[in-house]
């Protein structure tokens, strides 16, 4: 356990290194943050029906993927990884005396964690604070109605990274399969951020496809949590989130250990 942790530690203080990058992308985060948030502004402002989830709700919700969206939305696996695997330097991460999986999810949470710091940070304490202070107070970001609420959203906010990082240890393993890894890591993402709820709220998905959405493990990722946090979802609610949530993480890391248990009899080093 104290290699594991030492990993994390060293793994998380080099991301933490990329501060450059960070500003810029909660740049970035700003601008794509108040364009979705008047787009859905004027939505709720023509809906001629109720919507079942508050325009305040909404704007909470979008400021929170904007805030976590390196954080719970895995974009790809660990390009480090996938490298070594690519060049055969892997056979470094094989003579370890450690778990080869465990070593690997490690690093995958170091690298879905190390973001909180470096851009949601920033940016949920502009949006709450300061939002406020400059008269554009009806695009901050609202606390949690309850502390209940906000403990449930902290709760289920862990098994999102947990869920996230699993999910990013499958497209690290799919090198072992490939050449590249393009294939995966470019077509998976843009599926997890649609049905993830971060690019539309899911509560605003038609009715008919809402079952499915809840079902799949990316509402996990972002919609649930989110919405325990802004008191869409009540309270007792969490026992069900956290049931889904686990469920898919044990599901994914049950694969993803018998695909690394796989791919290491088949993998084949240069030289060796």
């Amino acid at each position: 356990m104290n290699a594991y942790w030492s990993l994390f530690i060293a793994r998380f203080a080099l991301l933490l290194q990329y501060r450059t990058a960070a500003l810029a992308g909660v740049a970035t985060q700003f601008f794509w943050g108040f364009v979705k948030v008047m787009v859905l502004e004027a939505f709720f402002t023509h809906a001629t029906s109720a919507q079942p989830i508050t325009l305040r709700e909404t704007i909470g919700y979008i400021w929170l993927g904007q805030a976590f969206l390196f954080a719970v939305v895995p974009w790809g696996g660990d390009k480090d990884i996938q490298e070594l695997i690519r060049t055969g330097a892997v056979g470094y991460d094989l003579l370890r005396p450690t778990d080869l999986y465990n070593f690997w999810l490690t690093r995958a949470l170091a690298l879905r964690t190390a973001p909180i710091i470096l851009r949601a940070v920033p940016l949920l304490c502009i949006t709450a604070f300061v939002f406020p202070l400059v008269g554009i107070g009806q695009w901050s970001l609202t606390f949690s109605p309850s502390f209940a609420s906000f403990i449930a959203f902290v709760i289920s906010f862990i098994g999102a990274i947990l869920l996230s990082s699993a999910l990013t240890m499958l497209f690290t393993v799919s090198m072992m399969w490939t050449i590249s890894g393009d294939g995966v890591n470019n077509f998976l993402p843009p599926l997890i951020i649609v049905f993830s709820g971060m690019i539309i709220p899911l509560p605003l998905f038609p009715e008919w496809l809402k079952p499915l959405l809840n079902a799949l493990p990316f509402s996990g990722l972002v919609d649930k949590p989110f919405r325990l946090f802004t008191g869409n979802l009540p309270f007792n609610s969490l026992p069900s989130v956290l049931l889904h949530q686990a469920f898919w993480i044990f599901v994914f890391i049950l694969l993803g250990r018998l695909l690394v248990n796989r791919g290491v009899k088949k993998l084949v080093i240069q030289g060796g």
